[in-house]
C-alpha cells in the first residue's frame, strides 16, 4: 500500500499566463511547471503512475490549459483531427451529402470548388450564385453545422479524388464551438495544408469568419482572434489566400441587422451581395494569373 500523499500546495505551480500563485490558484491538471515534486524518490513516482492511471480512466490524463488553450505535450488538436459527424438524429442526411459530393466530383469539371458549412450551403440557394459563380463552374460542398475536423475527414475521404479545380475556397470554423482561437486555426491550417497536397496545381482561398450575434459576444471576439491568426499564418503562402468576408456587418452601436443576417449568425440574400461580389473578384484576379495574364492581386485588408 502506498502512502497517502500530502494535499497537494497550489503556490508550488505557475500558470501559464506567467505569474505565479498570486495571479490565481492553479490546479495540476493545467499547464505549468512544479517548482518541486509531490514527493520524493520511489513512493513519489509510484504514487505520481498510480495517480495517472486513474485519470486516464476518465480521460484527464492529458489535460489542456482551460485558461489559455494551450495543448501539453502529446495530445492531439481536436479541431485538427479527420472526424465524421456523428449520426445523432440517425436518417444518415451528413454521410448521404457526402457521397453525393463524391459522385459530383467524378461526373464534372469544376475551376473552382467550395467547402465549408452551412455559409457555403446556402450561398448555393441564392441567386448571386448562378450569376457570379455557376460561370465559374463552380462545385458546393457545403455542409451545415460542419466544423474544421468534419471538413478534414471528407476532404481524406473522396471529395477531392476525382477533380483538379484551380481555386479552393474554404470557409469553416464558426461551428467549432468547444475549441480555442488557436485550435480552430490548427484545423483550417490543417486543411490548406491537405488540399496543397492533394491538389497543388489549385490555390486555396480562405474566408475570413464573420461576426455573430446581434450583439457584441464572445464567439465575435474569438472568430476575430481566428482571423488575426490565420491571416497571420498564411501571409506570404505561396498558393493560399486570406480574404476577409466582413464588409461591415457590425454597426457604431455594436449590433448586426437581421437584414444583413436573417438569425444573426445566417447571411440574407442582402448579406451575401457583398461577401460574393469581393469573393468573385478575388477569384478571377487568381484565375487570370494562372493564365498568365498579370492582373495584380488585391492588397489584403489591414
Amino acid at each position: 500500500m502506498f502512502p497517502i500523499p500530502p494535499p497537494l500546495r497550489s503556490e508550488g505551480f505557475r500558470s501559464c499566463r506567467g505569474g505565479g500563485a498570486r495571479d490565481r490558484p492553479s490546479s495540476p491538471l493545467e499547464c505549468g511547471r512544479r517548482d518541486r515534486p509531490l514527493l520524493p524518490g520511489r513512493e513519489g513516482w509510484a504514487w505520481g503512475s498510480h495517480l495517472l492511471g486513474q485519470l486516464s480512466r476518465v480521460g484527464l490524463a492529458r489535460p489542456s490549459c482551460r485558461s489559455c488553450g494551450a495543448k501539453m505535450s502529446g495530445e492531439e488538436n481536436p479541431a485538427s483531427k479527420p472526424t465524421p459527424v456523428q449520426d445523432v438524429q440517425g436518417d444518415g442526411r451528413w454521410m448521404s451529402l457526402h457521397h453525393r459530393f463524391v459522385a459530383d466530383s467524378k461526373d464534372k469539371e469544376p475551376e473552382v470548388v467550395f467547402i465549408g458549412d452551412s455559409l457555403v450551403q446556402l450561398m448555393h440557394q441564392c441567386e448571386i450564385w448562378r450569376e457570379l459563380f455557376s460561370p465559374l463552374h463552380a462545385l458546393n460542398f457545403g455542409i451545415g453545422n460542419d466544423s474544421t475536423q468534419n471538413v478534414l475527414w471528407r476532404l481524406e475521404n473522396g471529395e477531392l479524388e476525382h477533380i483538379r479545380p484551380k481555386i479552393v475556397v474554404v470557409w469553416v470554423g464558426t461551428n467549432n464551438h468547444g475549441h480555442t482561437a488557436e485550435q480552430v486555426t490548427g484545423g483550417i491550417k490543417a486543411i490548406v495544408q491537405l488540399v496543397n497536397q492533394r491538389q497543388p496545381q489549385a490555390r486555396v482561398v480562405v474566408l475570413g469568419l464573420l461576426p455573430r450575434g446581434q450583439h457584441p459576444n464572445p464567439l465575435r471576439e474569438k472568430n476575430r482572434r481566428v482571423n488575426e491568426l490565420v491571416r497571420a499564418a498564411l501571409a506570404g503562402h505561396p498558393r493560399a489566400h486570406f480574404l476577409d468576408a466582413d464588409p461591415g456587418f457590425v454597426h457604431s452601436d455594436g449590433t448586426i441587422s437581421h437584414h444583413d443576417m436573417y438569425d444573426y449568425l445566417h447571411l440574407s440574400r442582402l448579406g451575401y451581395t457583398p461577401v460574393c461580389r469581393a469573393l468573385h473578384s478575388l477569384l478571377l484576379r487568381l484565375l487570370a494569373q494562372d493564365q498568365g495574364q498579370g492582373v495584380p492581386l488585391p492588397e489584403a485588408a489591414p
